[in-house]
């Protein structure tokens, strides 16, 4: 168990440690294991970036993000500008099928939408819009549809889950049925549930991932 002092502590030196965050102040409030991060940050890149440091620290077990992007002067883009940014990042991109994604901005938030054939394609999508200039946020709502039989699908993902050392497979049970995917069982950190539900998404024919993983020790 770590104490609401120790765990604040550990989150403030994390964001403090991630050279992404240089320069960048960042409250920190910690009650039971919830990390709150509140205040401003100049790029979308930040928020996100204070969100996985936070998740990266033992003993977090949920993340209220309060942030508030404030762009600089120099950052300021129009909506058209930011749209016509994102399909060229797109059409550089060889992991993103631009053709089937589409994109609307307003006021600096960008939503995706569209269906992918694997959750790779998804996240690369969102990665490439995270760090352009002028985004305040991004909704992700692009679906992944299964291109293979689900059958097997839950074999493949315990296996993944023991090829993994950072993971300890014999606490999590894997459940699936048609293309969806349940994990439950308790992990010992944020780290080893990130890598459990990377692993569930990595495995062909899912279109959807249910974490129910808990984090304790």
């Amino acid at each position: 168990m770590y104490s609401d002092t120790v765990l604040q502590k550990d989150v403030i030196d994390e964001l403090t440690w991630d050279p992404a965050l240089s320069g960048v102040e960042i409250g920190v409030a910690a009650k039971d294991g919830v990390i709150t991060l509140s205040g401003k940050v100049r790029t979308y890149s930040q928020k996100y970036a204070a969100e996985k440091a936070a998740h990266r620290v033992t003993g977090v077990k949920a993340l209220a993000d309060d942030l508030e992007v404030h762009l600089l002067p120099e950052h300021q883009r129009d909506d058209t500008e930011i749209a016509h940014a994102i399909l060229a990042a797109f059409a550089w991109n060889v992991a993103i099928p631009q053709d089937k994604i589409q994109v609307d901005v307003d006021n600096g938030w960008v939503a995706l939408r569209g269906q992918v054939a694997w959750n790779f394609q998804r996240r690369a999508a969102e990665s490439a819009v995270r760090s352009l200039i002028g985004v305040r946020g991004v909704t992700n709502t692009i679906t992944v549809a299964p291109s293979v039989s689900v059958a097997d699908v839950k074999g493949k993902i315990e296996s993944a889950l023991m090829r993994h050392a950072e993971v300890d497979a014999g606490r999590i049970q894997v459940s699936a049925s048609d293309g969806k995917v349940t994990l439950r069982g308790k992990v010992r950190t944020w780290m080893e549930r990130d890598d459990a539900e990377r692993a569930a998404w990595a495995a062909p024919g899912v279109r959807q991932v249910e974490d129910l993983l808990t984090i304790g020790a």
